[in-house]
């Protein structure tokens, strides 16, 4: 007589809410930390970050061992939980929130956030008390924005609610926020979506610090769930806007519109000229600053932070841009000769980008971790972690010996030093399984 295989009991809901209020004592303390005069200690930031960050992945895997269901009320409500902590807690390690708050007050009484630079209006009596306040905390105030156009309706927004407040900024940027976890679950199971909905970066980007790259990511997977159902029309223009936030938009235009009309492709052109148009006939764009950071900024870099060692900064630029655009071009040729319509691989993508960066800020892998949710993998989680050592600063550290934004080469070693071993268990891993990541999508 056959026997039933035993079915495994399923999860009791404590686990999971033990692990969500182990979290939130974390990020709560966390805001506690952030409320403190000055800023908050880095040892203390990284003891926080593990608190709050591997026992995810240990829930995660977990659940994948089991092949159980996440529930999804214990999903958005810790997610939900961890982000009041951040709202509550407001910025700290970064000072970019009060050239959101200036754009948006630019942005509502000069019709447009471009033209000239902040330190123009160091001694104009027409700027408010509040934001004479904003004007005095800007970063690099000699340059005009760098903000993207979609990026400054959302800054415009938050004036309208509250001029100056960050903290509207944050709970806008929130929302968005869990809109990308919805969007998610059309594209991943839940225990996936676990990786990103509780990732302590997405919570530390977003609700603490209200950086904007969140909305734009938001904006690029609603372009991916809306171009999987064929709805072309809709998608395009999302598209578009997902541009219109930040060029990263681009880089999976021709992947999301592959089976798209010639009509369709034209309706995504608009959209991005229609979301600029209003800048430029006035004479203003995000372009001028961005030459500048193209050209002289540097932050964090790994590829070309070796490269330079040998080449030329401009030489190890194009050198590196080249490279990419070649990964670029192979990868999008692969995705067309595939007869699967696969989700693009938009970590693989990301990931590329930022290894030959010079820039690369905690805040850019916003655009990624979405899509390492859908294929999840230790080197991009292991990054969602190890990039926040970025902090690991002369100014965070108090090292005035140190250049303000210079980093310990233990740091930067540390950091990518971690990833490649992420990697390197993703390679031995495959090759064991003989199978890639893609188990994990839905579709």
């Amino acid at each position: 007589m056959l026997r039933r295989p035993e079915r495994r009991s399923a999860t009791p809901a404590w686990t999971v809410d033990a692990v969500g209020f182990w979290c939130v004592l974390g990020y709560a303390a966390l805001a506690l930390l952030a409320r403190q005069p000055g800023e908050p200690a880095l040892p203390a930031f990284f003891l926080l970050v593990a608190w709050t960050g591997l026992p995810v992945f240990g829930l995660f895997l977990y659940f994948r061992r089991r092949e159980e269901p996440f529930p999804l009320g214990r999903l958005f409500f810790w997610a939900i939980a961890f982000r009041i902590c951040g709202l509550a807690g407001g910025p700290f390690y970064e000072d970019d929130f009060y050239r959101y708050l200036w754009d948006g007050y630019r942005f509502a009484t000069a019709g447009s956030p471009y033209g000239p630079a902040p330190e123009m209006f160091f001694l104009d009596p027409s700027v408010p008390p509040a934001m004479q306040s904003v004007l005095s905390g800007i970063n690099y105030p000699e340059l005009p924005t760098i903000y993207a156009p979609v990026t400054q309706v959302i800054f415009l927004l938050g004036y309208w609610v509250n001029p100056g407040s960050v903290s509207v900024l944050q709970a806008i940027l929130i929302l968005l926020d869990l809109a990308l976890v919805v969007l998610l679950l059309r594209l991943a199971p839940a225990r996936n979506v676990l990786l990103y909905a509780w990732c302590p970066l997405v919570v530390k980007e977003i609700a603490f610090t209200a950086h904007p790259d969140g909305a734009g990511a938001c904006l690029l997977l609603a372009a991916v769930v809306l171009s999987r159902d064929r709805r072309w029309q809709v998608a395009a223009i999302t598209l578009g806007l997902a541009a219109g936030a930040k060029a990263f938009g681009l880089l999976l235009a021709p992947l999301l519109l592959a089976g798209a009309r010639l009509r369709h492709w034209l309706l995504f052109g608009a959209t991005v000229a229609a979301v600029y148009a209003p800048f430029t006939l006035r004479g203003g764009s995000e372009l001028t600053s961005l030459q500048v950071f193209a050209r002289e900024w540097e932050f964090n870099a790994w590829l070309f932070g070796l490269l330079k060692t040998a080449l030329p900064p401009i030489e190890a630029r194009l050198a590196l841009g080249l490279a990419f655009a070649a990964f670029w071009g192979w990868y999008h040729l692969k995705c067309f000769r595939s007869p699967a319509r696969a989700i693009p691989r938009g970590d693989w993508i990301f990931g590329g980008l930022l290894a030959v960066s010079p820039v690369i800020n905690p805040w850019y892998l916003l655009w990624l971790l979405p899509f390492a949710a859908v294929y999840p993998t230790i080197w991009a989680w292991t990054a969602s972690l190890a990039v926040l050592l970025s902090y690991v600063t002369g100014l965070n550290l108090q090292d005035y010996a140190m250049q303000p934004f210079g980093q310990p080469l233990w740091a930067r070693g540390l950091e990518f030093g971690l990833i490649l071993c992420g990697l390197g268990c993703d390679l031995v891993r495959r090759r064991w399984t003989g199978r890639d990541t893609q188990a994990g999508a839905k579709g």
